[in-house]
């Protein structure tokens, strides 16, 4: 299939709706279901055709990994999408180790990944997700999509409010990690 005759709009359909028939079976308990829906998302067309487009259209993109592939033409994204579909005998590439340098001197490592290995990993993300918000603490704020600043804000007045709610707040911070 040609990148560009891509229907996107039916893929999102199909990957949010496999997405919210997992998070209804989590909810009621049926993790076989899960486990089925899942695998459905994982090999759809729809979900590898939008894994591959995750990878090759963020800040990361023109980053080759140990493989040394760049999915830059429409014609490499499509054959990405068809090799996402080949399982048997996978296994994944080593990671490309570089060093980043930090602010004080240091030197911070970074391991990127092969192309292929970032595209299965949006693929599962796509596949986790619903799962982790689902099961998740619902008063999380930290690194979660579609979560801001301002959500955890109006939880913290919610909560001191209250005429029986503590009366200091403690911040820490752990320095230099």
């Amino acid at each position: 299939m040609a990148w560009h005759s891509i229907d996107w709009a039916s893929c999102y359909r199909r990957v949010r709706s496999l997405q919210r028939r997992i998070v209804q079976a989590v909810r009621a308990g049926a993790w076989r279901k899960v486990k089925r829906l899942c695998y459905l998302l994982v090999h759809s067309f729809a979900g590898r055709a939008l894994a591959v487009k995750r990878v090759t259209e963020n800040a990361g993109k023109k980053t080759p990994g140990m493989d040394g592939e760049r999915w830059d033409t429409p014609e490499k994204k499509a054959e990405a999408v068809d090799r996402l579909s080949r399982w048997q005998g996978y296994r994944p590439w080593p990671l490309k180790r570089v060093y980043i340098p930090k602010k004080n001197g240091q030197r911070r490592p970074l391991s990127i990944p092969a192309m292929i290995d970032r595209a299965r990993q949006a693929l599962y993300l796509q596949t986790l997700a619903p799962i982790a918000e689902t099961t998740g603490d619902p008063h999380s704020y930290g690194f979660r999509p579609k979560r801001q600043c301002a959500d955890a804000i109006d939880q913290g007045f919610k909560v001191l409010r209250q005429k029986t709610s503590a009366t200091w707040i403690l911040e820490g911070r752990v320095p230099g990690a």
